[in-house]
């Protein structure tokens, strides 16, 4: 019984530590994200796109192997290599990942322009003088008249 109460106190601190909570969160951001990309792609972009090119639905393409038939009673399906949602889930991706890049590189150029602002602080800092007190001066002329 002893070892659970540490098996559990262990997870509790393993799931209560930052890092984890931050990719639970991550990956629930990731997730909203996604299908908002992908409600993007299939609801606005490919509509337009697929009347541009004659009126198509890109899940809808395909190329089939064996049309459907019956046999018997029983109904076969087609088989068919269906491109058109390979294509779909292609153009997604490439919007997802030119979304994330985008999203980053913003990131980085705040985080840039940030840096540079604490740098120009700290050397506003720096350029500051601060006058000794009377106990540095007393110290510096004992440091002075030692080195002699």
């Amino acid at each position: 019984m002893a070892e659970n109460k540490s098996l559990i106190q262990e997870f509790k601190e393993f799931i209560s530590r930052g890092n984890v909570i931050d990719l639970a969160v991550g990956v629930i951001l990731g997730t909203a994200f996604g299908r908002i990309v992908t409600s993007i792609v299939e609801d606005i972009i490919m509509p337009p796109v697929g009347v541009l090119i004659g009126n198509v639905n890109f899940t809808d393409l395909k190329v089939v192997i064996r049309e459907a038939y019956t046999e018997g009673e029983k109904l076969m399906p087609e088989v068919s290599v269906r491109y058109g949602n390979f294509l779909q889930i292609t153009f997604n991706f490439l919007i997802i990942a030119a979304s994330v890049f985008l999203f980053v590189k913003v990131i980085n150029r705040v985080k840039r322009e940030q840096k540079k602002e604490e740098i120009k602080e700290d050397e506003k800092i720096k350029e500051t003088v601060v006058p000794d007190s009377e106990e540095l001066k007393v110290l510096k002329q004992i440091r002075d008249s030692l080195k002699k």
